[in-house]
């Protein structure tokens, strides 16, 4: 059996869950359950990256220790995964056992290869605790960083250092080749660009931080957050035998980790890179960007609350193409959910629902296959464009009905038109499967032997 291993970023814990964790989640379920649906052995895996400076300052504000404050944040990531219906293979946490052990023994095939220094060196820069990375005076704005509104720390301490600058030439031929293959593919040209500036070798530990994984050769230095969490995806993928990842999918500020980091580290150790690493963009709300103090974030129990569990994956993923930056509002999000989901896909379902129960209309066993179209798109990562051609599908159908009129048809020609339609909707049904699998399951459930009319499956929002 073909394989699939789809990872999404590791949230940080001193985050709540909101709207930007829950788009690129939902994305990463979807193309996980589509590679199931066509015969693969997919996994996905997400969870909780729960060690650093910032997690021991945000325990202290709550006066908690860092592991009771990281099992109450990451508890609530996973039940909103698990409300979502994110069919994950595992949820895993940087606290975890294994992956601390993985993480040593990762770092310790480093050192022995020489892609760290075999001593420390001392480094003086300005650390973002928000950021949790050091920072250059040109990214910062008259001092502060632009986007926590706080001075860095003025920092210095001996750390080990990864020989980041190593790997360069290798890298560029990989991303350039695309062996290592980094979408879109703006994304692409803005890495290579990075890339012909040089690479710099790079701090991986911290000699001054408590709440981290200690070196496996130097107990005094913890490892920075950054590398521990990039091993994640390695923890598993190399204990269940998927290993290497086929898609990375993560937001385009941590793209540089993924692509140019991560990869490095696993040459450094003679394995194998991810095949792809996906960057999506940047979300605004009312064309304003996310923000606690304007309150405007978005939390996905707001959305799970007004739209369902299926009514929220559609409308997040409906919204824009996937890769740019985007603006959701309540007026875009309801007016998508009542045109497509309730005037559209649930008006079709109940009309030919009604019309089949008058005539005791039964479904004969039909072969459905995917729809190439598709499955196509969904393997571009197109997932908008992959529903528009659903859509197109849902509004052919419903227009078919108006011209036809099945109303005032014999029962042997409304037979035959319900039967070309069953078989419609069930494909329909199999194709959105992977974005809305509870729908999808309730209409291939209903179009199953003798079709009877039921309850909305969306609802009007008012």
């Amino acid at each position: 059996m073909n394989k699939y291993y789809a990872t999404t970023p590791i949230y940080y814990v001193n985050d709540v869950p909101h709207i930007g964790h829950t788009y690129t989640t939902i994305a990463a379920d979807v193309i996980t359950r589509f590679y199931k649906q066509i015969g693969y052995d997919a996994r996905l895996l997400t969870g909780a990256d729960e060690h650093g400076a910032k997690i021991e300052e945000a325990a202290k504000k709550h006066n908690l220790k860092p592991q009771q404050y990281v099992d109450q944040i990451s508890s609530e990531f996973k039940q909103i995964w698990d409300k979502l219906n994110i069919n994950y293979s595992r949820f895993i946490r940087t606290t975890d056992e294994d992956h601390i052990k993985i993480v040593q023994g990762f770092l310790q095939k480093m050192y022995e290869n020489d892609a760290i220094d075999q001593n420390p060196r001392l480094y003086k820069g300005l650390y973002c605790v928000g950021h949790e990375k050091f920072m250059s005076p040109e990214e910062l704005t008259d001092g502060v960083c632009s986007e926590h509104k706080t001075k860095p720390i003025e920092y210095a301490e001996e750390n080990y250092y990864f020989k980041l600058s190593k790997f360069q030439d290798q890298l560029e031929t990989l991303i350039s080749s695309d062996e290592i293959n980094v979408r879109p593919i703006a994304r692409k040209n803005e890495v290579l660009g990075k890339i012909k500036q040089g690479l710099e070798d790079i701090s991986i530990s911290r000699a001054s931080l408590e709440w981290g994984i200690p070196l496996p050769f130097d107990n005094k230095h913890t490892v920075y957050v950054w590398i521990d969490a990039l091993i994640n995806y390695y923890t598993y993928g190399k204990e269940k035998g998927i290993w290497p990842a086929d898609l990375h999918l993560v937001g385009k500020d941590i793209l540089w980790f993924h692509s140019i980091i991560w990869p490095a580290m696993l040459l450094s150790i003679n394995e194998e890179t991810p095949k792809q690493v996906f960057a999506h963009g940047f979300f605004t709300i009312n064309g304003q960007k996310m923000s606690k103090t304007i309150g405007n974030v978005i939390k996905p129990e707001e959305l799970i609350t007004k739209y369902g569990v299926d009514g929220t994956r559609y409308v997040l993923l409906s919204a824009f193409p996937f890769g740019e930056d985007g603006d959701f509002s309540w007026e875009y999000l309801d007016r998508s959910f009542n045109a497509d989901l309730a005037n559209g896909l649930g008006n079709l379902i109940a009309r030919i629902a009604k019309l089949a129960e008058k005539v005791n209309f039964k479904v004969t066993e039909t072969t459905e296959i995917f729809d190439p179209l598709v499955s196509q798109k969904l393997k571009e990562l197109k997932f908008s464009e992959a529903l528009t051609f659903i859509w197109q599908d849902i509004a052919a159908l419903d227009k078919k009905i108006n011209e036809v009129q099945p109303w005032k048809l014999e029962t042997a020609e409304l037979t035959e038109f319900l039967s070309e339609s069953s078989i419609k909707i069930r494909s329909i049904a199999l194709s959105l499967k992977p974005f809305l699998p509870e729908t999808a399951e309730k209409i291939l459930t209903q179009f199953s032997g003798e079709v009877k009319s039921g309850p909305s499956l969306f609802p009007r929002i008012r």
